[in-house]
This record gives C-alpha cells, structure tokens and sequence, in this order.
C-alpha cells in the first residue's frame, strides 16, 4: 500500500518561541535553549534555564508531552541549524526560546509525534535543511516557510508505532556501540596522560632541573601579510592542531625575502604561541615544504644536549601549564612572551640515551592513541551512516 504524503504545514502547527517582554504579571519558567539539543536528537535538561517570563506569553507557548521543539537560529559555521528534540516531560511550566520553534501535531489519529521526530531527525541528518539556511552575523536562520513545505510520509498509526521501534532498538544499539568505543578511547587517553605526569613527577638522580632562559635561546616570527600563494609556507599562531602539529588545512603563503634565511624552519623546530587563546602551546614542526614562522611565535632553541620533542612531550604536561597559567596571570588577552617562557622550569635527564628512551616510549603510547582515535572516528562515521541507512528505509517503506 502507497503511504499518503502531507506537507509538515499542513499536519503541524509551529509556534515562535519566547521573547524579552516587558509586561507584568511575570512567571517563573524553564526555558529551553539551543544548548538543550543533543547530537540524537534528545533533550538534555542538565542546565535549562529558570527565567521570569510574561504571563501571558506563556499561556500560548506552554510546551505539552510530545511537542517537537525546532532549533531555528543559532549554528555557526560549522554547526547548520535545524536541529530537533521531543518534549518528554508531563509536569512543569516549560516552554523555548526565540532560537527555536515548536511543532506540535495537528491530528492525533493521524500522525504519532514520534514518528514525526524521528522523520525530522533524518531530515536534518541527511542535511535537507541545509538548503534552507541564511547567513546572518555568524548565525544560521532557517527558513521556516521553506521548512513547512517539506513532504512528510503518513503511514498508517500502527505502521508508524512499528517503524518507530525498529528505530529505537537500532538507537539504542548504536548508542551503547558509540559509549564502548569512546570508553577505550578515553583509557587509552588517560594511559598516556598518566605515563606522561609520572615522567617529570620522578625525576631520577642525574635529571637536572633549570629555567628555559639558562639553556635555550628564543627568537621571535617575521612580520608580513600572509597570501594564497608565495614562496614560503607562513607558519602562523592558528597553523597547531589539537594534538601539537602542523595542520595541513587552510595554509598561506609569503614571498622571498632578504632575511628569510633566519627565519627557515627545519624539522623538529619548537614554536611557541605567545599570545591568544593558545598562548603557550607548542608546535613540533614537521613539514614537507619551506617554511618560515610569523611573528606571533617563537622558536625555542636549546643550547645544551636537550631533545626538541622530550620538550614539546613536557610541554603537555600539568607541570609546565601550571607555570604558564601563573606567568601569564593578570592579563585580560592571554600573553605569554619569552620573558616569561625563560622563566619556565624544565626537569629533564642529562643523558641523552635516557630522554631518548622517554621520547621513544610517549611516541608508543601517542601512536596507540592517535590510531584508536581514527578507529573511534571510523565507528562513529560507521554508526551514523547505519542509522542514516536505517532512517532512510524506515521512510520508504523498504523497512
């Protein structure tokens, strides 16, 4: 049998949320926000907020069991909008926010709001709404009206309450699958971290203990506008991934210039971040092409027999971040320049076969990590793709 197909205006009333009134009397109510929506769709309640709203706004905007709340605005680069939760809770003043939207079914007998939600959550995950988003400010608006015309599969009742417990056994295998793998990933995470403290936490008897101004010199960036192309990678305070490498992504360029040589990178190179969110981070350069370092880093060079990376590995730790947290204190833009850096402390053995047996041992264990994490990535890419698939042939009646 053919499945009857509706417009979501036709089969749904959408209502705006709340907005600053100025009108007593007032009522205390829980108000969700954008921050509210979970990636499954679900509603997380741990910080929803109490606010004193106008009274009669919220007469018309009280959500009821099994209301589907819209994200509407907010997003970002990154992040489209169209998001959607159910409303599962039977007791309390709740309602939403201007962000969002709520969708509420028109007629019972017809259509189950859990299959509309589930409908709506593979809508957003298969990126239909996308199409239908502004850019205004850094924010993404929907666009409701293009929203209301999307076509929705109306299956009969008991087929919709079918479909919809297929799906949540698919969910809830595919969220127990996603926990296990996050769980090793965190224990691979906290086996490195803990073999990483405990390194510079006992140092042995011929470790040495001094400040980065007694064994290193430090030189400061060049200072030019970075373009699309040139002769000379630009290495800049934004060029660190999340791991202390350089990122391959969104790379600019300078060209030659008379002083370059001072400049050059090689591999191996320390680069410290001296301002900004990431002021104290350090990069271990590694790149295949020529490159020199903006001005907004410094390079670490060590005089005495230390390797760059047993520094980069202390860089990590609680150790050194506890040094630059209190260094750069009291500064409303993050900054941490090489006078403070000298002041830093590094413990480090004076035999090299030693900080090479370390620097051998947290690359094992940095490598075991980084692998489990792709893993992780994989199984999280494999998860959604299943439930897309599922969705997908849970609404053309190929389930």
């Amino acid at each position: 049998m053919t499945w009857q197909t509706k417009k979501l205006g036709e089969v749904c009333n959408f209502s705006n949320g709340l907005w600053k009134g100025k009108k007593p009397p007032y009522i205390q109510v829980h108000v969700i926000r954008n921050t509210n929506f979970t990636k499954d769709g679900k509603l997380n309640d741990s910080d929803i907020a109490n606010l004193n709203v106008e009274k009669k706004q919220f007469e018309k905007r009280k959500l009821s069991f099994g209301d589907i709340i819209l994200e509407k605005s907010g997003g970002g680069e990154k992040q489209p909008v169209g998001r959607v939760i159910v409303f599962d809770k039977k007791d309390g003043n709740y309602s939403f926010s201007n962000f969002t939207s709520s969708v509420g079914v028109k007629d019972k007998n017809q259509l189950h709001f859990n299959f509309l939600h589930k409908y709506l959550y593979f809508i957003y995950i298969s990126g239909v709404t996308e199409s239908m988003q502004s850019h205004s400010t850094g924010i993404r608006n929907l666009d409701l009206n293009k929203y209301k015309e999307i076509k929705i599969p109306l299956p009969p009742l008991p087929e919709q309450t079918r479909i919809v417990k297929i799906l949540d056994e698919v969910f809830e295998k595919t969220t127990k699958a996603r926990e296990n793998a996050e769980k090793n990933l965190k224990n691979s995470r906290e086996l490195f971290e803990s073999y990483l403290q405990n390194v510079f936490a006992n140092p042995g008897k011929n470790w040495e203990e001094k400040q980065i101004g007694q064994i290193c010199e430090v030189e400061y960036g060049y200072t030019e506008k970075a373009r699309n192309y040139g002769d000379y990678r630009f290495v800049r305070i934004t060029d660190t991934d999340e791991s202390g490498l350089l990122t391959q992504e969104n790379k600019m360029y300078i060209n030659s210039f008379d002083e370059a040589g001072k400049y050059t990178l090689e591999t191996g190179d320390l680069l410290m971040a001296r301002t900004g969110a990431s002021a104290g981070n350090v990069l271990f350069f590694e790149g295949d092409e020529k490159a020199v370092f903006a001005s907004y880093l410094i390079r670490i060079k060590f005089v005495k027999k230390i390797l760059n990376k047993l520094y980069w590995y202390f860089a990590k730790s609680e150790f050194y971040w506890r040094q630059v947290r209190r260094l750069s204190a009291g500064s409303a833009q993050p900054q941490f320049n090489g006078g403070a850096l000298k002041q830093i402390t590094f413990t480090y053995p004076k035999s090299l076969p030693e900080q090479k047996a370390i620097v051998k041992k947290l690359d094992s264990l940095s490598e075991q990590t980084r692998k489990l994490g792709e893993n992780y990535q994989k199984k999280l890419d494999d998860l959604e793709e299943l439930k897309k698939s599922v969705l997908n042939k849970a609404f053309t009646q190929a389930l």
